[in-house]
């Protein structure tokens, strides 16, 4: 009851926050930079209508500051010799890897709780979240200074989510939102890009994968390690050296990027499985998902119907397709 109490509690103060973004825009206080910015989010959300097929509503048409970084922190958890990700089950959406709270002192008090139960946990910031439509999701203070390629990814991940949601399968919804990012920017870059964001957007793609491709090999060690079936001491040893040379691994990547710390908060707190899986979870079913565009050659309206159609399927077979088996 409490945990629900503060999630219809802050969802409806942060509805409330929300003016619509023409009287924002409008208003003498606002910044001349925030106002451009909001500009250029509505920019975005029209293209994203026109020429990406994704929901034309109310989402994004409005503004809120929050007066603080985030508007929801996010706690993952997964057992010390395991990369699977503890679930939580809610009303409507089913299952998810991740619970959501609006104030950061409440999403603490649920790590302890579940550290207190042998849990490894991670708390995220989160700038943006979906209501699959059911709300009209609003611009926020959290979010709308981001860079170019981040903003109108951000806005094309979120409504990815309305187009298709299956619940209780987060990996599937979130590879596919991350799909749909993906190629958005890549055509909002094409169409509206100056060469300067277009090589800034290419430089983080390829940093992206990289580090992307560095957890994914510290995963799998750690997936083998788990399997072995050693004594846990002996895997607990081994477990921190694997998560020591991902440590080391980064710092040598991050100077091969000439000290870019784009991904520093993701070791602000010590990486382990929590961390890893929810990554996964965002990430790991993406090739599938762009492997399926790219036989509907492009075209995102079939794309989605495929997708649908996937999501209609039990969860096995909606993966087994997605890795090509």
């Amino acid at each position: 009851v409490d945990y629900y109490a503060q999630a219809v509690h802050g969802h409806l103060a942060l509805m409330a926050a929300a003016r619509p973004v023409d009287e924002v825009r409008a208003d003498p206080a606002t910044p001349e930079a925030l106002a451009q910015r909001l500009r250029a989010a509505q920019q975005m959300r029209a293209f994203a209508a026109s020429e990406l097929g994704l929901p034309d509503n109310s989402s994004y048409t409005r503004y809120a500051d929050l007066g603080r970084p985030y508007p929801v922190w996010s706690v993952v958890a997964a057992p010390e010799f395991s990369l699977t990700l503890k679930s939580w089950c809610y009303p409507v959406v089913g299952c998810a890897t991740y619970r959501g709270y609006f104030d950061l002192a409440a999403a603490e008090a649920a790590a302890r709780a579940l550290r207190e139960q042998g849990y490894e946990v991670n708390i995220q910031g989160v700038p943006a979240y979906s209501t699959l439509g059911w709300f009209a999701d609003p611009l926020l203070n959290s979010f709308v200074n981001r860079g170019e390629g981040a903003l109108a990814g951000l806005i094309f991940h979120e409504l990815a989510h309305q187009v298709v949601y299956v619940p209780g399968d987060s990996a599937f919804n979130e590879s596919f939102a991350t799909a749909v990012e993906r190629e958005g920017v890549r055509r909002w870059m094409d169409a509206h890009g100056t060469p300067e964001q277009r090589a800034a957007w290419a430089d983080y793609q390829v940093r992206r994968q990289q580090f992307l491709d560095l957890l994914r090999a510290t995963r799998a060690e750690l997936a083998a390690l788990y399997a072995s079936g050693l004594p846990p001491e002996v895997m607990r040893a081994r477990k921190a050296r694997i998560l020591a040379d991902l440590q080391s691994d980064y710092a040598a990547l991050r100077t091969r990027w000439g000290g870019w710390p784009g991904y520093d908060r993701f070791f602000a707190q010590a990486p382990g499985n929590a961390h890893l899986g929810a990554v996964a979870t965002y990430n790991d079913l993406v090739p599938g998902f762009e492997a399926l565009l790219a036989a509907e050659e492009g075209d995102l309206p079939r794309f989605y119907a495929r997708v649908r159609e996937l999501a209609s399927l039990p969860r096995p077979q909606r993966q087994a397709r997605l890795a090509g088996d």
